[in-house]
């Protein structure tokens, strides 16, 4: 269920990303930090990372369902789940640094 929710929640953001791509095409690095230090365009980037990270642990939780039984799959869902939360951790905090401090 979840991994249906985000993945309309993804499409649904894909608009504001594609915007993104498109007004970064071809600009200098100050041009993408005035662009994604906007709060408008940011903080809506940084919640698209956070559903993709969830998005992308529930279809991973599903391939270890296959393949992984017992301790093997603990492990393996806690790896995930840790990787998923350092990755959403560093790219918030990374969107949030030049949001909020430019």
């Amino acid at each position: 269920m979840t991994q249906r929710l985000s993945g309309a929640i993804n499409i649904a953001f894909l608009g504001l990303l594609l915007f993104v791509v498109v007004q970064l095409a071809g600009q200098d690095r100050a041009d993408m930090v005035a662009t994604l230090g906007n709060a408008w365009i940011g903080v809506p980037l940084a919640l698209l990372l956070v559903i993709v990270t969830v998005h992308m642990r529930n279809g991973m939780r599903d391939t270890l369902e296959d393949y992984f039984a017992g301790r093997s799959y603990q492990l393996l869902m806690m790896l995930n789940t840790v990787f998923c939360i350092l990755i959403a951790l560093v790219g918030v905090a990374s969107i949030f640094k030049l949001v909020f401090w430019g």
